[in-house]
């Protein structure tokens, strides 16, 4: 079934829930200070914020097949398929794979849960 590392998945769904944490910056034009302001810019999704080109580099980082897998455990974390159809959401992935879809994978709302619930789906396939 799912052949990339279980480590490096745990990585992505970490850069993708800090990425869906952050939040509109505030406080730009008021002369706040980060140290009076308990270091809220950490989650401010601001142009120094390394947190969505941290998550895009490991995206682009992975070979096809990994790029695949994880497309697959997305597609099959929102319901698009059940956890025993995986070889059909892993060529369904496989076809559609491109830079565009690695960025609209980016950029989806909840990644890191998607990948989380389809790595279930298809772990509790596996135990029947």
């Amino acid at each position: 079934m799912v052949e990339m590392p279980l480590s490096k998945i745990e990585y992505i769904v970490a850069k993708a829930r800090e990425f869906d944490a952050e939040v509109a910056p505030s406080g730009l034009d008021d002369g706040n200070n980060p140290a009076d302001d308990d270091e809220r810019e950490v989650i401010e999704g601001t142009p120094d914020n390394p947190t969505e080109s941290e998550l895009r580099a490991v995206l682009f980082g992975l070979n096809a097949d990994e790029r695949a897998e994880l497309l697959a455990l997305v597609m099959i974390g929102r319901g698009d398929y059940g956890g025993g159809d995986w070889e059909h959401a892993l060529a369904e992935a496989h076809e559609s794979l491109d830079d565009h879809a690695l960025v609209d994978l980016a950029a989806t709302p909840m990644l890191g849960d998607l990948i989380e619930d389809g790595l279930a789906e298809v772990g509790d396939a596996e135990e029947e």
